[in-house]
């Protein structure tokens, strides 16, 4: 499928060939990676964070939001919760925030692969090498560092750089050298984001040969330079509509990644968010497990910090969405097949035009 297939398929507005899509994507989701959702455990450790990223509600310059860091008792908790609840992965994740000592995050992760079985993800953003590769050495599983759109000049536009700035396609390559499971992904309906940006976005998803995508639609916060950015008329419109179709396009483009309804689809359409993401290609869902005092405090976006569930009872009601679907739950780690089923290849051959 290249780029102007891609592209045709992002402008496309006929619901009959959009739901063509969905099941498309559906079917080469079931040949690809089959039917289990894999449940990962999410915990926000901080919510400071040393940029100025003009449209998330964590960035430097903002005023007002209380700051906190868990302390490693507090992530314990959350993560014995993660094990009692039968989840495969815990994903830990921050701002990007030096106060989480290399020292510190390393001893947390030895803690978490002595104490359990599970799969531990860092998502904390961009880190210096030798940290990176002091978690892994420890027994961290998996990093995840969306490079957010390709369009270079448009990246810059959202994300003020530091000096020292490494690019994160190249760490996004640093970190499978070191030996992570790698996962990557984009925003869909950033101000000034074109088809053709996203549609290269999808392409480079296959290039880069990830291990886990995300595909999320862009949500600004009110208190960011972009957060009452009008949309230009011929640019990627915000919402969820799009972002579907570019979280289908990947599974296609992508049959053997692992790839999450996102919180941010789920936060714009609270009722079937969710099911919506698991219907076209998702097969991962990540039920958060921040302390209900720390949650709120984690705002991204407006809606991030969910609406007061109890982590202790919330993941029940997220298994029952998935065993509504047919879907069944996975079982173990869930980590990212490395090879291709002949009948998800065959699928995404399938020719629509």
């Amino acid at each position: 499928m290249d780029r102007s297939t891609i592209c045709s398929w992002l402008t496309e507005r006929d619901p009959a060939r959009l739901q063509a899509l969905w099941d498309w994507a559906d079917r080469v989701r079931a040949s690809g990676v089959g039917d289990a959702v894999h449940l990962r455990g999410l915990i926000e450790v901080s919510n400071y964070c040393v940029r100025d990223c003009s449209y998330c509600g964590l960035r430097r310059p903002r005023g007002g939001l209380p700051r906190y860091r868990l302390s490693e008792e507090e992530v314990m908790q959350a993560v014995r919760r993660a094990v009692e609840w039968g989840f495969g992965t815990v994903v830990l994740q921050s701002g990007e925030d030096p106060g989480l000592e290399a020292g510190w995050m390393r001893s947390l992760v030895t803690r978490i692969k002595k104490e359990t079985s599970l799969a531990i993800t860092l998502s904390l953003g961009e880190r210096r090498r030798d940290e990176l590769a002091a978690w892994r050495d420890s027994g961290a599983d998996r990093y995840l560092l969306k490079f957010e759109t390709s369009n270079r000049e448009l990246y810059r536009r959202i994300h003020p750089e530091r000096a020292d700035e490494p690019g994160r396609l190249s760490l996004l390559a640093h970190l499978r050298d070191l030996g992570y499971e790698v996962g990557s992904g984009v925003m869909v309906g950033i101000p000034g984001q074109t088809f053709d940006d996203l549609s290269r976005d999808i392409e480079l998803f296959g290039e880069l040969d990830l291990d886990m995508i995300s595909v999320g639609p862009f949500i600004p916060h009110p208190a960011t330079p972009l957060g009452h950015e009008v949309l230009s008329a011929n640019g990627v419109p915000g919402g969820s509509e799009v972002a579907l179709a570019a979280m289908a396009l990947t599974r296609i483009k992508c049959p053997r990644a692992n790839i999450p309804t996102t919180t941010a689809l789920s936060t714009l359409d609270v009722g079937a968010g969710l099911e919506r993401g698991l219907n076209v290609g998702a097969n991962v869902v990540m039920p958060n497990l921040t302390p209900p005092p720390y949650r709120q405090l984690y705002q991204v976006y407006p809606g991030k910090g969910g609406n007061g569930e109890d982590p202790t009872t919330e993941p029940r009601r997220i298994i029952e969405r998935i065993r509504a679907l047919g879907r069944c739950i996975g079982d173990g780690r869930g980590d990212a097949p490395k090879s291709w089923a002949p009948a998800a290849a065959a699928l995404v051959a399938e020719v629509r035009t």
